[in-house]
């Protein structure tokens, strides 16, 4: 395999498609849980919170801080990694010797992968994890390229960066040690420069690491919950899923790469050893379906390479059989058939992607109305499709409640929300309805309690069932139930509305038993 010329301006365009793609769809609907979050968080900085580092909190923060946390901007990091997630993804074929059919290929089949589209358009931990370990893929396959040592010096300031992000590139690190271990490069545990960048790397972690070690180590716990979640089948659902994720019928460019690296003898084959160690993990600790997704920017890579090198090796029409070729060249055996062979593959490519991309568009990115999202199926197979609409009459819905208390009691009242979607709606949009600081004791929310010791009503969303609350308050009421008013069936539509009068214990007492991460 050797580097093939890059196609810059096909490539820029592809990736600049997608990037105007994501940012024209990140309007359209509202916030997703995670990003009321986020939001939250970064009004409460620290160097990690008991589900993520903090480099995303501090993204928030300056989006506020910019712009008042406006949507388009909070998620313009996941808008520039689907493009750079496009760019790199080129060049890495390109890299490995694929000529520029193979790049573009390679660059619209990883864009078009329902993992990268529905993650895409919002901000979340996921896309700018599997952009960073694409980019970390880019400089490794450089290194392998040129030896030159400089990218694994650039190497160490990355992975410092991502793991500021998210913690799972631990997983990519473990499968690129196995994989050089198993198939070499083995001269890149003797470079000096390597050793360097780890201790980059882990300075850079340090503060991370610091504050999870201050705090029990919460991250691990989280683990287990994930593995209790069980979306998608869990353990069981895992192997299918991968194919789900990148796109169904265009899963099979990234299984004909994952083939062909098995059976070279370059060093490239670490790549393919990389991503079923991350996918044995995964299965090992029950983590989500989409872990092993940044490892596989490479088998794409690999994938397109083999593909249209199946197309080269088709067999070309005769000399002389074109147009004004004369009886005696028509006739040549082969000559027509081949033809329509080329042709017969090349739609069958075609096919698959007009099979894969409208779907992935319809259910992956906010496409239908959003009065009309609840009669559509995306909420169903699209979890975070729900997720996105709701908030803001969650917390009319809350306010609507205080409202109905004696005014004595109003700034008397206290606001608990079962979890950090709920906490972090109630956040953004309760200040302008007159609703006072909401806590929880989910996650993050949970450090930035407990509330102040004031006797008054305590209203509660979600969670807790009406016997749980006697054993905390003297009388409880079921004030309302939420309704988003769409007929989305999320996780917060119908959820219960609590009036607690006559709480029995300090907030001293009972804030360490409201404490959870499920």
């Amino acid at each position: 395999m050797s580097k093939q010329d890059v196609a810059w301006r096909p490539l820029a365009l592809v990736a600049g498609i997608a990037g105007l793609f994501m940012l024209a769809f990140s309007v359209r609907y509202g916030f997703h849980r995670d990003e009321l979050y986020y939001l939250a968080a970064g009004d409460h900085l620290a160097w990690g919170y008991d589900d993520q580092p903090p480099m995303v909190a501090l993204w928030a923060r300056i989006a506020t801080e910019l712009a008042g946390g406006h949507i388009m901007l909070l998620r313009l990091p996941a808008t520039l990694a689907v493009a750079g997630l496009a760019l790199l993804t080129g060049l890495i074929t390109a890299e490995l010797g694929g000529g520029k059919g193979a790049q573009i290929l390679a660059a619209v089949a990883m864009v078009c992968a329902p993992v990268i589209v529905i993650a895409g358009h919002l901000l979340s931990t996921t896309i700018l994890d599997i952009f960073l370990w694409t980019l970390l893929s880019y400089l490794l396959v450089r290194w392998i390229n040129t030896h030159g040592d400089r990218f694994l010096y650039l190497a160490g300031p990355l992975i410092g960066f991502a793991l500021l992000t998210k913690t799972l590139v631990l997983l990519f690190l473990a499968g690129i040690a196995v994989g050089v271990i198993v198939a070499g490069p083995r001269e890149l545990l003797r470079r000096k420069a390597l050793w360097i960048s780890a201790g980059i790397a882990v300075v850079l972690w340090a503060p991370n690491l610091y504050w999870q070690a201050t705090h029990g180590w919460p991250q691990l716990g989280m683990t287990g919950v994930i593995a209790e979640d069980a979306d998608w089948g869990g353990r069981v659902g895992l192997i299918p899923m991968q194919a789900a994720i990148m796109g169904g019928t265009l899963a099979v460019i990234w299984i004909a790469g994952l083939w062909r690296l098995l059976r070279t003898r370059t060093p490239f084959r670490l790549f393919a050893i990389a991503y079923l160690t991350v996918l044995l993990l995964t299965l090992i600790t029950g983590g989500r379906e989409y872990y092993p997704a940044g490892a596989m920017p490479v088998l794409v890579a690999s994938g397109a390479i083999a593909i249209t090198a199946w197309f080269s090796r088709l067999p070309k029409r005769a000399p002389g059989t074109g147009p004004q070729a004369g009886p005696e060249t028509l006739s040549q055996p082969g000559a027509s058939g081949a033809a329509r062979g080329s042709r017969g593959r090349i739609w069958l490519l075609v096919g698959a992607f007009a099979l894969s991309i409208p779907v992935t568009v319809v259910m992956g990115v906010p496409f239908f109305p959003m009065n009309s999202l609840g009669n559509s199926p995306q909420p169903a197979i699209n979890y975070d499709a729900g997720e996105q609409v709701g908030w803001p009459e969650l917390a009319r819905n809350v306010a609507a409640v205080l409202a109905r208390l004696p005014e004595a009691d109003r700034a008397k009242t206290t606001i608990v929300a079962g979890n950090y979607g709920q906490a972090g709606a109630l956040y953004r949009y309760g200040p302008p309805l007159g609703l006072p600081q909401p806590y929880s004791g989910h996650l993050g929310f949970w450090h930035w309690g407990p509330p102040a010791e004031v006797d008054g009503p305590v209203i509660i969303v979600g969670r807790y069932s009406a016997g749980e609350l006697l054993d905390h308050c003297a009388t409880v009421e079921l004030a309302a139930r939420n309704d988003n008013g769409l007929g989305v069936g999320n996780e917060e539509q119908g959820v219960p509305i609590w009036l607690c009068q006559g709480r029995k214990l300090p907030w001293a007492q009972l804030w360490p038993r409201l404490r959870h991460q499920g």
